[in-house]
């Protein structure tokens, strides 16, 4: 379950690291980060992870994934 949230990794270069926004948790902007891209997916993946097990855990309903319309790809 915790594969179908996004994930938004961007550079900042005033605090020298990635960055990680989770949209479907916006309450935020930011919620961790790491030195190196892959750092940081890592630390946003246990952060899902551990607000998937709160949301549980209080009983709440988790956010709905943000999808985007499945199209098949056209190749010209």
């Amino acid at each position: 379950m915790s594969d179908r949230y996004s994930m938004v990794i961007q550079w900042s270069d005033e605090d020298n690291c990635y960055l990680v926004h989770l949209p479907e948790f916006p309450w935020q902007q930011f919620h961790t980060h790491g030195k190196s891209y892959e750092e940081a997916a890592k630390h946003g993946q246990e952060v899902i992870e551990s607000l998937i097990e709160w949301y549980e855990e209080q009983g709440k309903p988790l956010p709905e994934p943000i999808t985007f319309p499945q199209k098949p790809l056209k190749v010209a």
